[in-house]
């Protein structure tokens, strides 16, 4: 199966600060509050909420946070509307990158992003400009768990219909397409396994390699999207030496 190169290109919350973490804490609070907004307060009958939460336990988020947001949405404390916007543009090298954000404000979020892509070398692009080298995929987080056998695994992933597998010597990696993520994830729950995390992502189809000049630009980018509230993710196609590392 293909592989970790894809996890980690896109992975970016490893290694937080304390700083950062809460900055990631109020990132993760927004994804409560829209899906709350789209599904209802109880995770046992909203499968986006659930994922939300997980995702927020993954962080060590704590659970007076993840209930407040969750109350805030709801409407027993006052809430605010976040709108999901998607920007694409080219970072330094005309590597491919897209930013997806949660904002009450767009022309602020608008203005922010258009200016870190300008500080740091790159272009806020139009619509469509490069979506189309991403693929979007469900991505679930399986722990693992002391004489798992990995093949099993994979095997038990591919019959409920994953498309690909991947692996860590803590974790499994299982992607699928879209539709089926609630579906595969269900019956990975049906069979014993404990879900991490389970969401959709976008994976570059392919990848470009950088010199070092130009990776300390894109360096440089992502950790100021990274500090921005709005911001929710950023997908980028360039190959950065890390993501060449097992981790």
């Amino acid at each position: 199966m293909s592989g970790h190169s894809k996890w980690a290109t896109i992975k970016r919350q490893k290694g937080k600060t304390d700083a950062a973490r809460a900055n990631v804490f109020t990132k993760i609070g927004r994804e409560l509050a829209v899906a709350v907004k789209a599904g209802g307060p109880d995770p046992n009958n909203n499968p986006r909420l659930r994922d939300v939460i997980a995702k927020a336990r993954a962080a060590n988020m704590p659970n007076d946070n993840i209930q407040r947001s969750i109350k805030k949405a709801s409407g027993e404390e006052s809430s605010v509307v976040y709108d999901a916007i998607t920007y694409e543009g080219y970072g330094p090298g005309g590597v491919a990158v897209i930013v997806e954000a949660l904002t009450d404000n767009k022309n602020r979020t608008a203005a922010a992003v258009r200016h870190i892509f300008d500080k740091c070398g790159g272009s806020l692009g139009t619509t469509n400009c490069v979506s189309y080298m991403f693929d979007q995929k469900g991505m679930i987080t399986v722990e693992r768990k002391a004489g798992d056998d990995e093949e099993e695994v994979m095997m038990v992933a591919l019959d409920l219909g994953a498309d690909d597998f991947d692996s860590s010597d803590d974790e499994f990696y299982i992607f699928t397409a879209p539709t089926a993520l609630d579906t595969v994830r269900a019956g990975l729950e049906k069979a014993g396994m404990n879900i991490v995390i389970a969401e959709t992502k976008r994976i570059p189809s392919s990848t470009v390699d950088v010199d070092e000049a130009t990776e300390v630009k894109i360096r440089r980018l992502l950790d100021m999207f990274d500090e921005d509230d709005d911001v929710q993710d950023v997908y980028h196609n360039a190959l950065l030496p890390e993501d060449d590392d097992e981790e």
